[in-house]
């Protein structure tokens, strides 16, 4: 398979455009486990949203591309709701909306066949190296206090993962998901958005716990958390941001 058509590059793996699919190519070999994985994860959520009004890429392929591992699917035309905040920031209000009605319909799957979200962000905290243990004990038992649920989390769900065009409602990027609690799942939410469109944090916030019925508080006693996980991905730019949300405990 030829890639020439470079779109992005994520931490671990980068994105081509080939003929009519989207490749996501591993950046070494010793991200077999992780690729396998990801399509395995992405395969059950096809099947969970089967019945969905949602839709999601179909997984064709997981290969060897020159010794490097690689998963391709459909590629999706159309601009993503964080281009459409971008370019149209007066209706950025309408395309909040939009998200957090999406990320609801998510949050009504239930996915008992997938790794639990509290396990993944255990394993993160745990594997920090910028906190002492005593943090990472307030972390670990913040978590362990939380309410365990089974919904489907996306667990990197933004204004980029989100396509609408004229076949539907596509969302993307699913190798991260896990079953889980839904605040958990908003309160990422709420990290990248804070992280990449600050402007719009509150108002995602504020609009997502109005139409659920979730406390304010409630999602933001997983800050802490979530930005913990964050912080394992080893972001420099992040890193000043992060570590600040670490320290609020008593979020108001």
């Amino acid at each position: 398979m030829e890639l020439s058509n470079f779109i992005a590059s994520g931490d671990i793996y980068d994105v081509y455009e080939s003929g009519g699919m989207a490749v996501r190519v591993y950046k070494d070999a010793k991200y077999k486990e992780k690729c396998l994985y990801a399509a395995l994860t992405h395969a059950r959520v096809e099947t969970a949203l089967g019945n969905s009004e949602l839709k999601i890429p179909v997984l064709h392929e997981v290969s060897l591309i020159d010794g490097k591992w690689a998963i391709s699917m459909d590629w999706i035309e159309g601009k993503t709701l964080g281009m459409m905040i971008d370019e149209n920031p007066g209706n950025a209000d309408l395309y909040i909306d939009r998200l957090v009605e999406i990320q609801c319909e998510i949050h009504k799957q239930y996915m008992p066949l997938l790794s639990k979200l509290k396990d993944k962000l255990a394993r993160q905290i745990k594997a920090l190296e910028e906190i002492d243990d005593i943090k990472k004990y307030e972390l670990l038992t913040r978590l362990d206090s939380m309410p365990k649920h089974i919904k489907l989390c996306h667990n990197n769900f933004s204004p980029d993962c989100v396509i609408i065009n004229e076949e539907g409602t596509y969302v993307l990027n699913w190798g991260s998901s896990r079953q889980g609690n839904a605040s958990a799942d908003a309160a990422k939410t709420f990290l990248l958005l804070s992280l990449k469109r600050p402007a719009y944090a509150e108002s995602y916030l504020d609009k997502y716990c109005q139409k659920t019925g979730t406390s304010k508080h409630y999602v933001q006693q997983w800050l802490p958390i979530v930005a913990a996980a964050q912080l394992d991905k080893g972001i420099p730019e992040q890193k000043d941001l992060l570590m600040r949300w670490l320290d609020v405990f008593d979020w108001q």
